[in-house]
């Protein structure tokens, strides 16, 4: 029978795990403080130890330290609650195994003390289990069946099984040098695994370009693409290297490719087909090796049978595709992504942040994200300078999240059909009916309005940038309501 050993200041949760673990065919021993914990280890000789992150005498990262100092194939377990959850995942990334949030599910805690124990024996045989990627990536084990995708450019593609197969895609495609449209919404991460594919292929060492085809207008596009000769045009005052030219032996990322014009199309087909290209204005042919990699919001199909994008420069890039979901189809991953981004802030701005309250959590899970990763890392930005302690409160988040609920069952009133009364129905019945959609609407915005002003202590100049509104908006706001 394998052995436990649990750590833990609170008595109950000591007698509970023990309790449960030992009706599991563990035998369990517990203690209430590090110093006992550490005395217990070196006696007992544990196959695996849960503790607390917080202790009265220790600290969850001494702990660990001393255990792996001892025992470095011992996995440990952290204990800990939502607040420190970013605490616990750089614990890990110092060596311990796995951590498991307050309230305790029964049924987590049996499914990842047996991984745990299975992985140690694994480790111990000479076995070892096959992790997506090269060795060059940090990869951060979560409960037992996941596996965060740390990637090199920082960008963390998640822990979620849609998170295990985007990785997988990513690692299976990076070495080859097919083309691959990436598709995906707005903010959904497209070009951070377009530079992911470039960083594990043999191109890593060469250029990686990326253009916004959608930013740039139809009389640039064939200058930014291909360059341009001195005098070539008006305004060409002087010789230009186009983006093919500088990812030239790397991976140039069109973003949006389906904005581009018909002409620049025909001039892009032509380029990927003979690996050749002439600055505008030009004569001398450049060889060009070059990966391309595409993005779009819109399926190039559609766009190709409706006219608006080349079927034939659809198929010279449909080498492979990748689905990037939206973040609102990721909610196992958000509180990752979450906690990367407040730790990147933290940084950028000198603050000490720790994590966020269960209300904010709840608000995020709830909230349908349209600008995906891009809106959620803008948000923790702001709700990060906005903060004044531990957590992140509600009262740092901008008003359209908080208020999500209240404003989604605004729109479906709105949109919902008007169903006559029947002519048998009273007059009454109709002046007792629920409130206008006016009035609740007003409601919620004098709810919102009175709870900023409160939590600034009617500072109306704060109270106006918390709720993303003017000075002069607010007084004629509070006038209305008669505040």
């Amino acid at each position: 029978m394998k052995k436990i050993v649990v750590v833990d200041d609170e008595a109950d949760i000591c007698f509970l795990l023990k309790r449960f673990l030992s009706k599991n065919d563990f035998i369990v021993e517990t203690a209430q403080t590090g110093k006992d914990g550490l005395e217990l280890i070196e006696s007992f000789e544990p196959d695996l130890v849960m503790t607390d992150f917080r202790l009265g005498d220790i600290t969850g990262t001494e702990l660990l330290n001393a255990i792996k100092s001892k025992r470095p194939h011992v996995p440990v377990l952290i204990i800990t609650g939502y607040s420190d959850i970013k605490v616990a995942v750089n614990v890990m990334k110092l060596g311990a195994y796995d951590y498991i949030t307050k309230p305790l599910f029964p049924d987590e805690i049996l499914v990842t003390v047996k991984k745990a124990l299975a992985d140690a024996e694994s480790e111990k045989s000479g076995e070892t289990e096959y992790v997506a990627g090269n060795t060059e990536t940090a990869t951060v084990t979560k409960p037992g069946r996941k596996t965060t995708h740390k990637m090199k450019a920082g960008y963390v593609m998640g822990q979620s099984e849609i998170a295990d197969n985007l990785f997988r895609q990513v690692d299976l495609v990076a070495p080859t040098n097919f083309s691959v449209i990436i598709y995906g919404e707005s903010g959904s991460g497209k070009e951070a695994i377009a530079h992911e594919i470039h960083n594990r292929s043999r191109r890593r060492d060469m250029p990686f370009v990326a253009m916004d085809c959608g930013a740039i207008s139809k009389e640039l596009a064939g200058s930014e693409l291909f360059g341009h000769e001195k005098g070539s045009f008006t305004g060409a005052l002087q010789t230009k290297i186009g983006h093919f030219e500088m990812a030239n032996g790397g991976t140039l990322f069109l973003d949006e490719v389906s904005n581009l014009s018909y002409e620049i199309q025909v001039a892009l087909l032509r380029v990927v087909q003979e690996r050749k290209m002439r600055r505008i204005g030009g004569s001398k042919e450049i060889d060009l090796d070059v990966r391309i990699i595409v993005a779009s919001n819109e399926r190039l199909l559609d766009a190709a049978r409706n006219g608006k994008f080349r079927e034939d420069l659809y198929y010279r890039f449909n080498e492979f595709t990748i689905e990037v979901p939206a973040l609102r189809n990721r909610k196992d991953d958000l509180l990752l992504f979450a906690t990367t981004f407040l730790e990147t802030t933290n940084g950028e701005l000198g603050k000490n942040v720790k994590g966020f309250s269960d209300e904010v959590m709840k608000d995020f899970v709830n909230y349908s994200w349209p600008g995906n990763l891009r809106e959620l890392k803008n948000v923790i930005k702001r709700a990060t300078l906005l903060s004044d302690g531990e957590l992140i409160e509600e009262k740092s988040l901008p008003f359209e999240i908080v208020n999500y609920s209240k404003l989604k069952d605004l729109d479906e009133e709105i949109s919902a059909p008007v169903v006559a009364a029947p002519a048998s129905q009273e007059v009454a019945d109709t002046e007792d009916s629920k409130p206008s959609l006016k009035t609740v609407a007003n409601e919620a915005e004098y709810d919102m309005i009175m709870q900023v002003l409160r939590d600034v202590n009617f500072n109306k100049s704060k109270a106006a940038r918390l709720l993303n509104i003017d000075r002069k908006t607010l007084y004629n706001k509070m006038k209305q309501f008669d505040i």
